[in-house]
């Protein structure tokens, strides 16, 4: 055994250590085991950034922009409301949930995914007075099973491909995995249906950062043009857009009469709704109603490449501008270039026009401004901005603009007539560019501690190969694969990769594995094909701790898990896909 070789296995030990210990976060761990690499030497000067510049780098930040665009659009979750009103038994939404999860994970990444179902769950949960730990870990399992449908579902298909690149000098295509994870996410679908059963009951989840941050109800005036789906529709129509979460408190029609509607009252072009709600769910309401929401007005282009909007919540403390002022005489919009779009008083229903309603110490306003100077403005004003919740009130955005390039772009690549990456990145490009998102919101869509991480734990991946250090590790396993016959040596590899994931990030047990299945299949005389598939499978689906993978820890304090609740439903499921996952990956991709 060469120094080198010494030096590698002691870099993977260490990483092993410190990613099971948790005393780091795992970005930090791969940034350490990159440099001792690059120290030691077994990462040549040249390479040490190269992963930096892997396309699978590119895809993964790519994809999660994208799939901010399209949750951002509101297509899907009102779509999904519409659906789960009419379905009652608890089996029935669990499995249609987690459907829409699974097969949505193959075209955006699964993490993505899981977070535009999450809210529609909770909030399924609790419409039915259902605790929503029995709807979110099939969800976050669901997620992990259908982003193996295809190469762009989740991160261990795409480093696979890198491994297969560097190992036989061509990278897996997008649909390669589908015939094993197309199967298998059919039969994943309709065990989770039945097998939340398992879930242990009386978990009580911590409520989302858009709950906890929930100040109150505010009052906001919104127009219903002639244009609009609602017209001639009734007010409970219209609350029934956000299953009661928005109340239509007062209609101002006929000039300035002033009425108290019931739900059945019908509403007419023209009329002026006080809508009663959070902005977090009065967004899609005026979304999907296509309502007018008054004070929303463009303010005047500056000319510079940062003149974005976006809105924030604040509450108005002593010694403000606005104390006792109402929006008529204060003239905020010609002053400060911010308008007012709604305005919450402890809960209390505002009887007044907005316009007309004098300002008190305690209020809380959302107001919007460029994104430049609206923090500012607000301290001029006398406002105490309060925790950011990413507001989109009073934005207009394009909201089948980001569905149709997410098919555009894989429609280029199933016929190759654009390479992966490129098409996701131009993808991502186009959804900023015609305003899908802002650019602010397109790097936090971003997880960039996992970009970092991947960038480190490529060059160390390779390194495991080009240094021999794989070798080793590969004749171990091929002692025992040898007395095995081809199908269940291919099962060894998937079940290792499933064991070791929970200790190790997900993407860091591809990169170790990897090259170390690849040997295996060369020892034992088959093609590696079966082998780094099986790799990727283990990888993508722990099913056994929240740790392997982000969307298991994802859901665990909204869901109330504790650590051992996760194997009493992913014990089985780990079983169900090794047993059918590797017969699928023999007769896909056969040895010889």
């Amino acid at each position: 055994m060469t120094l080198h070789q010494i030096e590698s296995f002691a870099i993977v030990a260490g990483m092993l250590g410190l990613f099971m210990s948790d005393r780091l976060r795992y970005d930090m761990v791969a940034a350490l085991a990159l440099s001792c690499a690059a120290f030691a030497g077994i990462v040549p000067r040249a390479k040490v950034f190269e992963g930096f510049s892997n396309p699978v780098v590119i895809i993964i930040a790519s994809v999660l922009v994208l799939g901010r665009a399209v949750s951002a659009s509101g297509v899907v979750e009102a779509s999904m409301r519409r659906l789960l009103t009419r379905l009652r038994t608890t089996s029935l939404q669990i499995g249609v949930l987690t459907a829409c999860v699974t097969f949505l994970s193959a075209f955006i990444k699964n993490v993505g995914t899981l977070g535009i179902f999450m809210p529609i769950a909770i909030q399924t949960a609790e419409r039915g007075k259902r605790p929503a730990s029995l709807y979110l870990m099939p969800l976050a399992f669901g997620s992990l099973v259908g982003g193996t449908i295809t190469q762009i579902g989740t991160s261990p298909n795409l480093l696979i491909s890198a491994v297969r690149q560097e190992t036989q000098g061509r990278p897996f295509t997008l649909f390669d995995f589908t015939p094993v994870g197309l199967p298998l996410s059919i039969m994943a679908v309709g065990f989770l249906a039945v097998g939340w059963r398992l879930i242990p009951r009386g978990r009580t989840g911590r409520a989302s950062a858009e709950r906890r941050l929930e100040i109150e109800k505010y009052t906001s005036e919104a127009r219903l043009p002639a244009g609009s789906p609602l017209v001639d529709k009734t007010v409970g129509e219209l609350e029934a857009l956000s299953d009661g979460d928005v109340v239509v408190s007062a209609i101002i029609r006929e000039g300035h009469r002033r009425y108290i509607p019931a739900r059945h009252w019908t509403l007419y072009a023209g009329d002026l709704l006080i809508l009663q709600g959070d902005p977090v769910t009065l967004k899609p309401v005026i979304d999907q109603g296509g309502l007018e929401l008054l004070g929303a007005v463009a303010l005047p282009k500056t000319g510079s490449k940062d003149d974005q909007l976006e809105a924030a919540e604040a509450v108005i403390i002593e010694g403000s501008l606005l104390i006792g002022q109402t929006l008529e005489k204060l003239s905020l919009r010609q002053r400060f270039e911010v308008n007012v779009l709604a305005l919450g008083r402890s809960g209390q229903r505002i009887s007044n026009r907005l316009r007309e309603t004098r300002f008190q110490v305690g209020d809380t306003i959302v107001v919007q401004g460029r994104q430049a100077t609206l923090a500012e403005v607000l301290s001029q004003l006398g406002c105490l901005p309060l925790a950011e919740r990413h507001l989109v009130l009073g934005q207009k955005r394009p909201r089948l603009l980001p569905i149709g390039i997410v098919a555009a772009t894989m429609g280029l690549i199933a016929t190759h007539l654009v390479a992966t990456e490129t098409a996701f990145f131009v993808a991502a490009v186009l959804v900023v560019l015609f305003g899908a998102l802002s650019p602010k919101q397109a790097y936090d869509a971003v997880d960039w501690p996992i970009v970092v991480m991947l960038g480190c734990l490529i060059p160390v991946g390779e390194a495991l190969k080009e240094t021999g250090a794989a070798g080793p590790m590969a004749d171990a396993l091929t002692v025992v694969a040898a007395h095995l016959p081809g199908a269940l040596a291919v099962g060894l590899i998937l079940l290792v990769s499933m064991l070791v994931t929970p200790f190790l990030h997900h993407a860091a047990a591809v990169l170790v594995m990897g090259p170390v299945a690849a040997s295996v299949a060369g020892n034992l005389g088959y093609r590696p094909d079966a082998f780094l598939m099986a790799v990727a499978l283990g990888a993508s689906c722990d099913f056994l701790t929240p740790v392997g993978h982000q969307n298991n820890l994802l859901v665990m304090a909204p869901g109330g898990y504790r650590f051992s609740d996760y194997w009493r439903m992913g014990l089985p499921l780990s079983c169900l896909v090794a047993g059918l996952g590797t017969w699928l990956i023999v007769h896909a991709w056969p040895l010889h």
